[in-house]
């Protein structure tokens, strides 16, 4: 046991001190001031009690934090929580030797994460499933009663979700997850986890699925893509687009976030005449871009690249959109290919898009928006076109991921 002073929040929400010995501390749970009594094993440390709090601690929303990983930094005021979320933007730009403006981090509502992933395990004799999120530091289960970071909707729908759980544990290796995402038509439920090898779900156990799903009025159920149960499509509507998710799509967590990034991301714009809209997903930016001028969009699911194509049609009021399934990792879009665009949006996956940022700094286009829910790699390929003789203008970061350490960002670089 010993006592540490907590000199700062580190990128993974825990606070950063030093042992008796010099060695760096990580104690979750803490807050930068803050002199804390703390059992210790290895670097990573356990609070056993607050000496001394910080003035910028506060009560956390929900009787599961600290226990549940799903939040980190409950307990941190408003204020200081989301400029740290902004000094982080700027510490990974500046380990690239960037500097630019970043503007007041967004800040989503609670209550309005539309997706979840809930993990399901057996319960004991005769309780049914258990469902909730994984504990911190732990492959334990934290059975969830309340979240004040998921719609409601969702967490009124959990005694229905955990019985369509149980029929998908009826194997002893099965972990279901059940990926929940709310829709204009309802829950739609991707599960994955299930132990295939024995040849999946029984005849039995998929009737017993559907018969849940029914039960919970769900729009649909699908294994892994496969589905178990489709009562509607369930559809998003994405600027004026209504869009048919195909199983287990991305989509934005929280509607309010993605509005605040599209919205950012048409403002920027303005006035092109021909915009490259990279990693489209569902034409999540694609249709409101389209408002603007023809779009040329790319993605590596070919279903999401249907379920695009299928919207554009009955949407009036759009310039045309040319959509291409297309892996832009082996196949980026060339600078040759970029030839008569002006603005390139992309919004990567975690590990960025090095190769297509190579031909985007080849190319001749004039502006960027670069959408990230990773502050490291938008670094790393925000270096490649700033030394391209692109600038990096401004930065917005985006907290849709409430009370984590999860940073989301639109940054605008010009040339």
């Amino acid at each position: 046991m010993q006592d540490l002073t907590i000199n700062a929040v580190g990128a993974q929400g825990d606070g950063l001190s030093r042992t008796e010995d010099g060695k760096p501390a990580f104690v979750p749970l803490t807050l930068p001031g803050e002199r804390v009594r703390a059992t210790m094993d290895g670097p990573r440390g356990e609070v056993e009690a607050i000496l001394a709090a910080s003035p910028d601690r506060i009560a956390p929303s929900c009787k599961h934090f600290g226990t549940c990983g799903g939040c980190a930094l409950q307990h941190w005021a408003a204020q200081p929580y989301l400029a740290w979320k902004a000094e982080q933007i700027r510490i990974q730009l500046s380990m690239e030797g960037l500097e630019t403006e970043i503007l007041p981090t967004f800040a989503a509502p609670p209550a309005s994460r539309r997706r979840v992933a809930l993990h399901a395990r057996k319960g004991g004799k005769g309780q049914g499933a258990r469902l909730g999120f994984k504990e911190r530091r732990s492959w334990n289960l934290t059975p969830i009663k309340e979240c004040p970071v998921t719609d409601p909707r969702i967490i009124a729908a959990l005694p229905a979700l955990a019985r369509l759980a149980e029929p998908f544990l009826e194997h002893p290796k099965s972990a279901p997850t059940l990926h929940v995402t709310l829709t204009g038509t309802g829950l739609d439920i991707d599960v994955t986890g299930v132990e295939r090898k024995s040849g999946g779900l029984s005849a039995d156990a998929r009737m017993r699925a559907a018969m849940a799903a029914g039960e919970g009025d769900f729009a649909r159920v699908t294994l892994a893509g496969e589905t178990v149960y489709g009562a509607r499509q369930p559809l998003v509507k994405l600027g004026q687009a209504v869009v048919g998710l195909p199983p287990g799509a991305f989509l934005q967590a929280v509607p309010a976030a993605e509005r605040a990034m599209v919205d950012f991301a048409v403002a920027e714009s303005q006035g092109a005449s021909r915009i490259a809209d990279l990693y489209c997903g569902v034409g999540t930016f694609t249709f409101r871009l389209a408002e603007i001028a023809g779009v040329y969009a790319a993605e590596m699911s070919a279903p999401a690249i249907a379920a695009l194509k299928a919207a554009v049609g009955p949407t009036s009021g759009l310039k045309p959109i040319t959509a291409e399934a297309r892996d832009l990792v082996r196949r980026p879009v060339l600078s040759t290919e970029l030839a008569k665009t002006d603005v390139v949006v992309i919004d990567p996956p975690r590990a960025g898009a090095a190769e297509q940022t190579v031909e985007i700094a080849k190319s001749k286009v004039g502006k960027v928006v670069g959408v990230s829910c990773n502050p490291a790699t938008f670094a790393k390929d925000a270096r490649v076109l700033v030394d391209a003789g692109f600038r990096l203008e401004k930065v917005a970061p985006v907290d849709q991921f409430v009370w984590s350490p999860h940073i989301e960002l639109v940054g605008v670089f010009t040339r």
